[in-house]
């Protein structure tokens, strides 16, 4: 009765999760998920077009070289080359030799390809390169249809960066040339979307009229920037103005451009003619951080966001202040331009900086990192921490930022105060764990510099070396312990690589991916600060989990008033509006807090490790009865008996609610399918989401 029951549940989420996905994609107007390009004509002119230009410089009738590559019908040069029957070399001169029985004259087939490639692809290859980028910053999938043309020593003759296609389908290896459907079909399989689902961008009407008939919206090239207005009006996001990081701004968060345009002439005294571009930033908790291009120069605006997502950090006008001061500290952190406190401008403060142009790592195991660069970069992580940390507080003109002393105990209780202002219901982990943080307060603190949220993805690197350009992220920067900061960029270590929240390295090989463990990292951080790691290095680690907890929960209680995303949380971004009933439950974020704590513990007895079953059974796990040796975090040197004692108890009740989460991996596979640019963004492992239970 209770699978059935759990089971029929199941169903009905599923069918109220595609209503709402159905209902989002109406909503903003378009259910496009792939953009196709094709080679010839889009990314690189047509080639017909160059031809008829060249072949009048260099004095060759007129039509020659499109004559020598067509004619044959079936058995022309350039089907038998994307059938695969002709490699490119043997391509190249059968086609001088056609060339030269038609003209009677030799023609420099070599010279033709150079002038098309040098002088007229870069004409078209950067715009529509840009447009790609645009589409794939909103979530949407690219391919590229190639014909694979190469010159006579075999390069490549379009040096495009295969980073900006998904797919990327040739047509000389397929032996389907266009306007084959086989072709079309091939590339629609491997994107994984339906024909009217995808949109072909091509200047051939044969090869448009053969896409239709499958069903694809199509676009025809005659001229680029006609071809992307129109392809602009399908997907309802500008292909113009492409920033690394951002995406076009959302609904809900535009800002009067006429009004930042006249704010920023007066305070940058300058007087562009080209319109300003406004992109926001897709990274992070930067939701609120727009890319501005105004003239030749690239800006980024910060603006306050109400209400504030957790304890409240620093406002605009503090956080503006504070950065200049690390400007003149040496802190590498993105100069400061101006603030403006005047709410008539954008609604609330905001300030401006100077764009810092480099790689910010998205995941903490650098996948677009060379192998030999990650420890490295890790290497200059730890140094960048170190260096805020050593910062002279009468020096850099700090030493307001914060009270000095009793940080933990503030902390904790500031946390605790919002975890009580967000509850909504009784999670007994959180409860043991509430109970025995004030009982393990370090004894002593260091009071530095600490930026509250350090982490890879706040770090700017540069694209060619490992070095820190500047640190992002400065809302809860203040004076304090610097241990906490190391914790909480530590967190990475222990967290599953899944974890929707934050993912991490727990269970990774970190030896092959070129990574130092934590405790080397740690001790990188160390050195360089002079200092050994405490004792009570687990308190820290403890604390930090907490605090992750904590806003897991606020992230739940603003889903459950319906809150935009953005006011539920800053760091979901990408979620769609409808997302604010699909966001991680507190529950989820104990569970893991407890497999993590037991890691820490136990390296290597997951035979141990505590399970979610899905019998509606009670998990508990009594650290207090295990040897004192074994138990996770460390029992203060004053005070006695079971008060004093590592006492971390968790209890996960499992009824249909966690039945629903662990069936949720089938569900959330089968949407993401459906529906991958809604859910872009989301974690594979739809088990760490509780769907609006």
């Amino acid at each position: 009765m209770y699978l059935r029951s759990a089971a029929c549940a199941q169903n009905l989420l599923c069918a109220r999760i595609r209503r709402l996905l159905l209902s989002q994609q109406q909503s903003r107007g378009f259910s496009y998920k792939a953009v196709i390009f094709e080679e010839s004509g889009v990314l690189l002119p047509a080639p017909h077009r160059t031809a008829t230009g060249w072949e009048a410089r260099s004095c060759i009738p007129a039509g020659t070289i499109q004559q020598a590559a067509l004619s044959g019908g079936e058995n022309s040069l350039s089907l038998q080359y994307f059938r695969g029957e002709l490699t490119a070399v043997e391509f190249l001169q059968e086609l001088g030799q056609q060339c030269f029985e038609i003209a009677n004259a030799h023609v420099s087939v070599h010279s033709f390809l150079w002038d098309l490639i040098r002088n007229e692809m870069i004409k078209q290859l950067p715009i529509m390169a840009e447009a790609a980028q645009c589409i794939r910053a909103e979530g949407l999938k690219t391919a590229l249809l190639s014909h694979n043309l190469c010159l006579g020593d075999a390069e490549r003759s379009l040096p495009l960066d295969q980073q900006n296609f998904d797919v990327m389908v040739e047509s000389h290896q397929e032996g389907m040339p266009r306007p084959s459907l086989g072709i079309y079909k091939l590339c629609l399989e491997h994107l994984g979307v339906q024909p009217q689902e995808s949109i072909l961008l091509d200047s051939s009407s044969q090869n448009l009229k053969a896409a239709a008939q499958l069903g694809m919206k199509t676009v025809k090239v005659d001229d680029p920037e006609a071809a992307l207005k129109e392809l602009e009006t399908h997907l309802g996001f500008p292909l113009r103005g492409f920033v690394p990081y951002t995406r076009s701004v959302r609904p809900g968060m535009e800002i009067p451009k006429d009004r930042l345009q006249k704010y920023l002439e007066d305070v940058l005294g300058a007087h562009p003619t080209a319109p300003l571009e406004l992109r926001q930033f897709d990274h992070g908790e930067s939701t609120r951080s727009y890319s501005v291009k105004f003239g030749g120069r690239l800006l980024v605006l910060k603006k306050e966001e109400e209400p504030p997502d957790g304890p409240s950090g620093l406002s605009v006008p503090r956080e503006y202040r504070v950065l200049k001061a690390l400007v003149e500290a040496g802190v590498p952190v993105p100069p400061v331009l101006a603030l403006c406190e005047d709410r008539s401008i954008l609604g609330t403060p905001f300030y401006l900086l100077e764009h810092r142009a480099g790689h910010i790592p998205h995941a903490v195991s650098l996948p677009a990192v060379p192998l030999r660069r990650r420890s490295a970069c890790y290497g200059a992580m730890a140094q960048t921490l170190a260096r805020i940390h050593r910062l002279q507080l009468g020096a850099a003109t700090l030493q307001d930022l914060g009270e000095h002393g009793n940080y933990i105990q503030q902390q904790v209780e500031t946390w605790t105060k919002h975890y009580r202002a967000v509850e909504t219901h009784i999670i007994p982990a959180m409860e043991r764990l509430i109970q025995w943080l004030p009982l393990h307060f370090p004894e002593s603190q260091k009071t530095t510099v600490v930026h509250g949220d350090f982490r890879m993805d706040h770090l700017v690197f540069h694209p060619d070396r490992p070095e820190v350009l500047a640190v992002l992220g400065w809302k809860f920067a203040t004076l304090g312990d610097p241990m906490c900061d190391l914790a909480n960029n530590c967190m990475s270590f222990f967290l599953p690589a899944h974890f929707g929240a934050r993912r991490g390295l727990r269970e990774c090989d970190l030896g092959h991916l070129g990574i130092p463990t934590a405790e080397e990292y740690s001790q990188m951080y160390c050195s360089h600060m002079g200092v050994e790691r405490p004792e009570n290095w687990n308190f820290y680690l403890a604390f930090a989990f907490f605090r992750l907890a904590v806003m897991l929960q606020g992230r739940h209680r603003g889903s459950l008033a319906g809150e935009e995303p953005s006011q539920a949380s800053s760091t979901l971004h990408r979620a769609q509006p409808w997302a604010q009933s699909c966001l991680p439950a507190p529950a989820q974020a104990c569970s893991c807090l407890l497999f993590v704590l037991w890691g820490l513990c136990f390296p290597g007895r997951t035979e141990q490790r505590p399970k979610l079953e899905a019998q509606g059974c009670v998990l508990q796990m009594e650290l207090s009865d295990l040897p004192a040796q074994h138990q996770p975090l460390p029992r203060r040197s004053q005070g006695g008996g079971e008060n004093s004692r590592c006492c971390l108890s968790a209890h996960i009740r499992c009824g249909l609610g966690a039945f629903i989460r662990i069936k949720s991996d089938v569900i959330f596979t089968s949407l993401r399918e459906e529906f991958p640019q809604v859910l872009l963004g989301w974690p594979r492992g739809g088990h760490m989401m509780l769907f609006g239970m």
